[in-house]
C-alpha cells in the first residue's frame, strides 16, 4: 500500500466518524481548495501528513470515544529466561485485536501521545486500518496488489466537500 492509499484510507475512516477534510485543509494547509487529488498530493509529500495525523480535530474523529476498535498487532520477537535460566527467543505472530474504547473524552490524546513515540506515525495509525496486507513499511513504497475485494474500496471516490 502506498503512502497516498494509506492516507486516503485513514481519511475515509475519519470521514465516517464525522471528519470533513475540506474545511480542515483550508484552515490548516492552504486557503484555496483545488480538489481531493491536490490535497492528497500535498499531504503525501515530505512530512506534510504530520499536520493531519497530529491535528486534534482529525484525531478526535478518527479515535471517536465509546466505540469498539479493531487493530492489527504486528509480529514481535523478544528474548526471556526460562525456568532453568536459559535464554530463549519467543516469536509472536501478528494478530487482530478488538477492544472497547473508554468513555473518556480524551481517548484521542492518548493515541496522539503514542503516535508521537513511534519513528513513523503512519505505521502506528496503519494498525487501525484493517486490510488484507501484512503490517509493514508505510513509507510510500508499493506493496503487492491487494485482493480484488479491497481494490474497489481503495478506488472509490468520496465527496469530501
Amino acid at each position: 500500500m502506498t503512502r497516498r492509499e494509506l492516507i486516503l484510507n485513514i481519511l475515509q475512516r475519519a470521514r465516517t466518524q464525522g471528519f470533513h477534510l475540506r474545511p480542515w485543509y483550508q484552515k490548516t494547509i492552504e486557503p484555496e481548495w483545488k480538489g481531493l487529488d491536490h490535497a492528497l498530493d500535498t499531504l503525501e509529500h515530505g512530512h506534510r501528513y504530520y499536520a493531519l495525523l497530529f491535528s486534534h480535530e482529525f484525531a478526535s474523529h478518527f479515535w471517536k470515544k465509546g466505540t469498539q476498535i479493531t487493530f492489527q498487532l504486528p509480529s514481535h520477537e523478544y528474548n526471556r529466561l526460562d525456568r532453568n535460566g536459559n535464554l530463549i527467543t519467543v516469536q509472536r505472530k501478528p494478530f487482530t485485536r478488538r477492544t472497547s474504547r473508554s468513555n473518556s473524552n480524551k481517548v484521542w490524546q492518548y493515541h496522539i501521545e503514542q503516535m508521537s513515540l513511534w519513528e513513523e506515525p503512519l505505521r502506528y495509525i496503519r494498525r487501525f486500518i484493517l486490510n488484507d496486507e501484512p503490517t509493514g513499511n508505510a513509507s510510500g513504497n508499493s506493496a503487492p496488489e491487494p485482493p480484488a475485494k479491497t481494490r474497489g474500496l481503495m478506488r472509490r471516490r468520496i465527496d469530501w466537500c
